[in-house]
């Protein structure tokens, strides 16, 4: 009769774990006219965490992000911080117009959303979410704007660009000269003059204006 109780105890606690699981579906559509989102790194976690500080310099593993769409050096410093609960990446590219849903899964104590994804081709501009608070209920929409990781000048040469239009360089360890130093709310394309040695983008194909993405959040379980 002992050994009975105690399974069925044991029972009740894996089926309230289980109960306490948070499901939801994460949308995200690229609103760009000619950019890319490289794969989406998704993060649930506490209040408080935060994937970067605007005004602030870029963590290493936010510049590779941002510089060459690479997600696992920051999901493995997430991966140790504290407050982090589920870690995942949608994998490919998504293009403008178009749309990837997601189906996450966190805890009671993991109830912020934090997206982030590299605008490419551009040097080292990133789409993010930061720190959304997970809908209790029903489902919410955001507007995700494009952010400067301040770590590489925005000279829009191919030759500093990585991805299937440029195939240039990705990731530059910094400082490099003409970066900002510090994140930053992007400011899109510009006209330059084109270089001899290089292939200069131009505003007419890859510029946009803020925000560039939608973001829609609905509570399944």
């Amino acid at each position: 009769m002992r050994t009975l109780l105690f399974i069925a105890l044991i029972s009740l606690q894996v089926s309230a774990h289980a109960d306490n699981r948070l499901r939801y579906e994460v949308t995200i559509t690229n609103a760009t006219p000619g950019q890319a989102f490289t794969p989406q790194l998704i993060a649930t976690h506490a209040r408080g965490v935060a994937l970067f500080d605007i005004g602030a310099p870029a963590s290493t593993g936010l510049e590779i992000l941002a510089e060459g769409g690479d997600t696992a050096p920051l999901t493995e410093a997430l991966r140790t911080t504290r407050g982090v609960g589920t870690l995942q990446t949608v994998p490919g590219l998504l293009l403008p117009g178009k749309s990837v849903s997601v189906v996450i899964e966190t805890s009671f104590f993991h109830q912020h959303l934090s997206i982030a994804a590299m605008l490419i081709p551009t040097n080292d501009t990133y789409v993010a979410v930061s720190g959304l608070r997970l809908p209790a209920f029903g489902e919410e929409t955001v507007q995700a704007l494009a952010y400067d990781a301040g770590t590489e000048a925005n000279d829009q040469n191919c030759r500093n660009i990585p991805g299937p239009r440029c195939g240039g360089e990705g990731y530059s360890p910094g400082p490099n000269d003409g970066d900002e130093g510090f994140v930053h709310v992007s400011n899109g394309f510009h006209a330059l003059s084109p270089l001899v040695d290089g292939d200069v983008l131009a505003p007419a194909h890859y510029d946009w204006r803020n925000p560039v993405a939608i973001v829609m959040v609905k509570r399944l379980r």
